[in-house]
């Protein structure tokens, strides 16, 4: 008898699910969740947003492309089903396309990934294009930015006035034009999300775009209430992790105040 063979999603299949069956995304960045993770999610980001979940940074923007790479390396190692995704660490990719091909394929060669992500629009088109056209398989990043946090100061829903919407429908043209396999659409209204999602060949993959959107994606460390902080609205608790690990090192604390821990059948003899 022998073992079944499970296939990694590949590029093309990801980009066939436009309109045909909703995408499944998570980011994480361990190798404990991305292999409970890849049971069920089409597509795995290892997100720079580790920076602010792993490394308890107040943004993403210190997250360094050696990073990346260990994290990738431990998501790929424990995974067997799912695409992933590296995202290319802010200052790596925005001033040159052939820094941004350097960079990527340092990436993905040393983590076996199958593509990164990248945030831009139109200003980014011309370097999405000449990555794919030399193999390097590029999910776009459109809406909020958060590589670009100190332009706007901070988090914010974006798309509210009428030459933003435009800006950023222009973006998700141009990005898919350029040949990206998916767009990740941050934080507009769902009525956007919607006019982008038909504008577009790429499936739009949303976290806050609404229900329109060909798939969706969240952090796993949020969907499961491992943290006690602010959570943005799209997030939707699936646990509520924090208070169990909270009460369960609390009980453990107590066991050894007490005595209790380590009991008879914690002792070798």
């Amino acid at each position: 008898m022998t073992d079944t063979i499970i296939n990694r999603y590949t590029v093309p299949e990801i980009f066939l699910k436009k309109n045909k069956s909703k995408i499944v995304s998570l980011s994480c960045y361990t190798a404990q969740f991305a292999k409970i993770a890849d049971k069920y999610a089409d597509i795995i980001l290892v997100g720079d947003s580790m920076g602010m979940v792993i490394y308890g940074q107040k943004n993403t923007l210190s997250v360094t492309k050696q990073m990346m790479i260990e994290h990738g390396k431990a998501v790929v190692n424990s995974t067997k089903r799912a695409l992933v995704v590296i995202d290319l660490p802010f200052g790596t990719y925005e001033n040159s396309k052939k820094r941004a091909f350097k960079v990527s394929t340092e990436i993905l060669s040393k983590t076996g990934a199958s593509a990164v992500k990248l945030e831009g629009g139109i200003e980014l088109a011309d370097t999405i294009h000449y990555l794919v056209e030399r193999g390097i398989p590029v999910m776009g990043h459109i809406g909020l930015m958060p590589q670009r946090i100190n332009i706007k100061g901070k988090f914010i829903s974006q798309g509210h006035s009428s030459l933003e919407v435009k800006k950023i429908i222009t973006d998700a043209k141009s990005i898919s034009s350029a040949g990206v396999f998916s767009i990740v659409v941050e934080a507009v209204k769902e009525s956007l999300g919607k006019k982008i999602t038909s504008s577009v060949s790429a499936p739009t993959i949303g976290i806050g775009a609404g229900k329109y959107c060909d798939g969706q994606i969240l952090v796993t460390a949020d969907m499961l209430g491992l943290s006690d902080t602010f959570t943005p609205k799209f997030v939707k608790k699936y646990a509520n992790l924090y208070s169990d690990i909270d009460e369960a090192i609390k009980k453990y604390k107590n066991e050894v105040l007490n005595g209790k821990f380590p009991s008879a059948k914690n002792i070798y003899n």
